[in-house]
């Protein structure tokens, strides 16, 4: 169950500012269609942190358990710098809005996180936990706890969020992660 709730947390808090938040909140007021978003964000999550989860379940194989373990904490250490960093949306994302609401999210909530700290985050997890299925799904209900609200909600109130604070918290919550993992 850590597996499970801390999945769910780092990526739910590092997701709030996201580059994929940005753009369920596009999706939103582009289509005003929220169940075939919400259905191509679920699916492309389940896609990516799946491939994520794997990769880092691997990960956990190749090295002993005390590199392992350094590996792990300084990722997390890494990643509470890189949640300082806020993301934008690229100008090429809005060329597949032509595909319709389900696609248009399926594909670009697929691509948008490739590489995207949330997938990251789920790598480091699979790696730290051995439950790859706690991990994906506590992965994939903090995208939907971050993204769904915005998605039903649109253009109200999103924009008054203190994003500064948010990201500082966040940053605050995997730098905790990184010294626990690396001191216990």
């Amino acid at each position: 169950m850590e597996a499970l709730f801390t999945s769910i947390t780092a990526v739910a808090i590092a997701e709030i500012g996201d580059k994929t938040q940005l753009l369920a909140l596009l999706l939103a007021c582009k289509f005003k269609k929220p169940l075939p978003i919400i259905a191509g964000i679920i699916i492309a999550t389940l896609l990516n942190h799946a491939a994520a989860a794997w990769f880092g379940s691997l990960v956990q194989q190749w090295l002993n358990p005390e590199i392992l373990r350094w590996l792990v904490g300084f990722s997390f250490i890494a990643m509470a710098l890189w949640v300082l960093v806020p993301d934008k949306i690229d100008e090429d994302d809005n060329k597949l809005l032509k595909y319709g609401p389900f696609l248009a999210s399926l594909i670009l909530f697929f691509i948008a996180e490739i590489g995207d700290k949330t997938q990251v985050a789920t790598v480091i997890l699979a790696a730290k936990y051995d439950s790859m299925f706690m991990v994906i799904t506590g992965t994939t209900i903090g995208m939907c706890l971050a993204n769904v609200p915005v998605v039903l909600l649109g253009k109200l109130g999103v924009e008054k969020l203190p994003m500064t604070l948010i990201h500082r918290v966040t940053a605050i919550l995997f730098l905790v992660l990184g010294i626990t993992t690396l001191v216990f």
